[in-house]
């Protein structure tokens, strides 16, 4: 199977990317595909918004599968991972991680543990997405190793010109030593307002100063308080408001990915011939 990985990064906070984790992998399951969602946060948002409110007590997290790279310790097929009732499996994630990003700054091979732990599963999914935490740390580079795509939700709020170069080079850094195979598949906007004009401005000044780079989505995912609700409950946004403006961004933007997979495997089947 050729598993797709894809890293869900933004170093800062509050730009939805825990939300778009977790919609984009239920909305892929509802596309037949089989994923696997990684919290690698250690404030486990992820975990908790699947409805694991406190992951401090589940007995495997991610920091144990690393920990077992680590050590060289054999992980169990299927070992940790938790069955959401929307059809997407979880490894969770808890404040030990944090540990474990402590950790991996003098391990070997520091920056592959999680690319490591991911070839032991990913012969069972279509897709792997990584919540990536918010900084620019090693939990982050770990993920950027361990995947073969990038998608950098950002918020429709201000610009984010500054954090998005940071990004940007921390993503090209680790293509250039590390993962030669990872590209972005692009920027989505987040927490769209669309009645003000601020909104597209800023959507318009991305697609200017990124676009002829770096592809924007299409689907923008518009602001909304149901969306925040959801998180309390533990389920998607299609559980919650299968009728609602975000579900239907949500579902978009899964049709966008999937169509850049198709074109990139048009691309590489073109040169192989």
């Amino acid at each position: 199977m050729n598993t797709q990985i894809i890293a869900i990064a933004n170093q800062k906070g509050g730009v939805g990317k825990t939300t778009t984790c977790a919609n984009l992998g239920i909305g892929l399951a509802q596309e037949g595909k089989k994923v696997l969602l990684i919290d690698g946060d250690p404030q486990g948002s992820l975990s908790i918004s699947l409805g694991y409110s406190r992951p401090d007590t589940l007995p495997v997290t991610l920091s144990d599968m690393m920990g077992k790279v680590l050590t060289d310790t054999p992980i169990q097929p299927g070992e940790g991972i938790l069955h959401h009732a929307e059809g997407v499996d979880l490894m969770p994630a808890d404040i030990q991680l944090s540990g474990m990003e402590v950790s991996l700054v003098n391990a070997m091979s520091r920056e592959t543990i999680l690319r490591q732990y991911l070839d032991t599963v990913k012969r069972d999914y279509n897709h792997i997405l990584i919540d990536c935490q918010p900084s620019l740390g090693m939990l982050t580079v770990n993920a950027l190793a361990a995947a073969n795509r990038v998608l950098i939700p950002v918020q429709a709020e201000y610009l984010p010109a500054k954090g998005l170069e940071q990004l940007l080079q921390t993503i090209n850094k680790v293509r250039r030593q590390i993962n030669p195979k990872l590209q972005i598949d692009g920027i989505m906007l987040t927490m769209v307002d669309s009645r003000t004009n601020f909104a597209k401005e800023i959507s318009a000044l991305l697609r200017e100063t990124y676009g002829s780079k770096i592809k924007v989505f299409g689907s923008e995912i518009p602001h909304s308080v149901r969306a925040k609700e959801i998180s309390a409950e533990g389920k998607s946004i299609y559980a919650h408001d299968p009728e609602g403006k975000v579900a239907a961004a949500y579902k978009n933007l899964t049709k966008e990915v999937l169509k850049i997979e198709k074109q990139r495997e048009k691309c590489k089947a073109g040169i192989g011939r």
